[in-house]
């Protein structure tokens, strides 16, 4: 048995997800107000028989008990396993335990070298410039607390002396990037007479730094290099502090720099991050996902404008909801309009416009639509956008935004649109069978059976995009699709993934596949997918449905139940439909 069954095994998710939500047992299953959004009436139910859970109410979504705590403590897959694994007395893997720990010993010097940059801020004669500099900027002695902002004294060996005297070693200091070495082998502190901005993971560990100078030399900015435990590009500031808040206002606020962040929390505007530069990445994307899936940009315009260019349509597709941008007044950053009126802030986070209407804005704002090189300019550029909308009825409004736009007929924008999708699909890789041994493995065979079909068939890919990560109930598969959805290059996969994942991935990739009538396999294994999943919800529904009637819920929650268990049958009616149509 490997150590994720072993675990799964003795985590009873009852017991698990009793330690943070107070459960009712009813019937068959036990019930509780939801975790994840605020509610008055219980939608939150848990079935032992299963172990599983579901809500049934704004978060519409479920799984298993590693699931759970992905999602409640804003972790990856491996850090719940080796949570689960030490509530429930699992041993890890001597290797995994290893890692875990000298994870751990990093993430406690960057905490020990945080304690010592923020005392330095407060009371350190040196650190005089640092306090005027963020007095200046308007930030309170609470908010330089909650941050724990710092100050790095302007000396080559201050820090690494002050660490040594705490028995960390140089190879410590520099795998973690608190300092550096030179081609002569000789090492130093790598910040220096900087504003410092410890940088937290969603669990509060402290995993790198940003700083900043104090006057106006260059770069303006630096951050810890790539580490064991800091990633710049999976990096989000204040995440730490803003996760209830995005949860509870079920909305993400990305900003650019750190003191939008400071001072957005500092007048009560708790759900703003930012990222750590210029660019909004998918591994940022996918830590907010866990949280929300809905998300709002609040960046300078030439930036706004390349996010919405590059990668809108992907970032939506992935949280499956609408990425909106905010629109700041010219020359303004978001701490200067907070800092003003919190309530044009907050009028300006409600108009937020759709990321792709705004495309549509600042490409046709730049262009004379009355020309028809400027209209053609303006199809070549938003067309491959509208094309990657996975929603038929978004990518048809926009299809007729653009016609509209650019003045030409409906029928001109869809030929177009079918030249750039056949133009893509040619680009696509052509398969390459990976047949090796069969490794069985204890999980959902038809969920391995599609990931194998997909992960060993690229140009099934375009094809998957209904396939929905919640058809996945074991966690391990779950967790490679939503890797594979996301990454362009399959030899790439596990680098989206937790090293405990990537045996089970190599499993599926080397199942042993017949090659023939690749295609029809995989829908109808989609489809089986798809069926499994909602005869599983609607199970659980009638269940839900009784003890809410058993205990006298209100009328507004049985009405909703039974909504969903028609949404439900519509489902499993088209697929019926779709099997006789592959039968025929």
């Amino acid at each position: 048995m490997s150590t994720i069954d072993e675990v799964r095994q003795r985590a009873d998710i009852v017991e698990v997800i009793g330690q943070y939500v107070r459960l009712t047992k009813s019937g068959r299953t036990f019930r509780g107000l939801c975790p994840f959004h605020s509610e008055k009436n219980p939608s939150f139910f848990v079935y032992p028989e299963q172990q599983t859970w579901h809500c049934f109410g704004a978060c519409s979504t479920g799984g298993d008990v590693f699931s759970f705590i992905m999602k409640k403590e804003g972790a990856d897959f491996g850090d719940a396993l080796r949570l689960l694994a030490d509530r429930v007395g699992v041993t890890i893997s001597a290797r995994s335990r290893r890692e875990t720990e000298g994870k751990d010993r990093l993430y406690q010097i960057n905490q020990v070298a945080a304690q010592y940059f923020h005392d330095l801020l407060l009371n350190s004669p040196a650190g005089e410039k640092a306090r005027k500099y963020v007095a200046g900027r308007g930030l309170s002695r609470e908010a330089l607390v909650d941050f724990q902002l710092g100050f790095s004294l302007n000396s080559w060996d201050a820090l690494k002396r002050f660490m040594a005297e705490r028995g960390y070693s140089e190879s410590e200091l520099l795998e973690v990037g608190l300092i550096s070495e030179t081609e002569a082998g000789k090492t130093h502190d790598r910040f220096r007479n900087l504003l410092m901005f410890p940088i937290f993971d969603t669990r509060g560990r402290t995993t790198g730094f940003g700083a900043r100078v104090l006057d106006d030399s260059l770069p303006k900015y630096m951050n810890s290099p790539q580490t064991p435990v800091f990633d710049k590009s999976s990096s989000l500031y204040g995440i730490n502090r803003a996760t209830a808040a995005i949860r509870q206002q079920n909305r993400a606020v990305l900003v650019e720099g750190y003191m939008d962040v400071i001072a957005a929390h500092q007048y009560g505007l708790h759900n703003v991050i930012a990222s750590l530069g210029t660019s909004v990445t998918e591994k940022q994307v996918s830590t907010i996902k866990r949280l929300t899936r809905n998300i709002t940009l609040a960046l300078d315009s030439d930036t706004a404008g390349e996010e919405a260019m590059l990668r809108c349509v992907g970032y939506e597709n992935s949280l499956d909801s609408e990425v909106k941008v905010i629109i700041l007044p010219e020359g303004k950053d978001p701490d200067d309009v907070i800092k003003q009126d919190t309530k044009i802030w907050q009028s300006l986070v409600e108009g937020a416009l759709p990321v792709i209407d705004y495309t549509f804005k600042v490409v046709t704002s730049k262009l004379d639509m009355t020309k028809a090189s400027d209209k053609s300019l303006a199809v070549s550029k938003l067309l491959p956008i509208i094309s990657e909308v996975k929603d038929d009825i978004r990518r048809d409004h926009y299809l007729n935004e653009l016609a509209k736009s650019a003045g030409i007929s409906y029928h001109s924008i869809e030929s177009a649109l079918s030249r750039i999708r056949v133009d893509r699909k040619a680009r696509e890789p052509k398969a390459e069978a990976l047949r090796r041994a069969l490794q069985p493995t204890a999980s959902n065979r038809v969920e391995e059976y599609c990931l194998a079909l997909l992960l060993q068939h690229p140009e099934l890919k375009v094809q998957c995009q209904e396939l929905l990560p919640e058809y996945f109930a074991n966690s391990l598969n779950r967790e490679i699709f939503g890797a594979y959805k996301e990454s362009q290059d399959i030899s790439l996969l596990k680098e989206r993934l937790d090293s405990a994942i990537w045996e089970h991935l190599d499993s599926i990739i080397v199942k042993s596949l017949r090659a023939d009538k690749i295609e029809q396999k995989y829908v109808d294994c989609a489809l089986r997918l798809q069926e499994t999943y909602l005869r599983s919800l609607e199970t659980k529904r009638q269940e839900a449905l009784a003890s809410a009637a058993e205990s006298g819920g209100p009328n507004a929650e049985l009405s909703k139940l039974q909504e969903q268990g028609i949404e439900i049958s519509i489902q499993l009616g088209k697929i019926f439909v779709r099997k006789n149509q592959i039968r025929s």
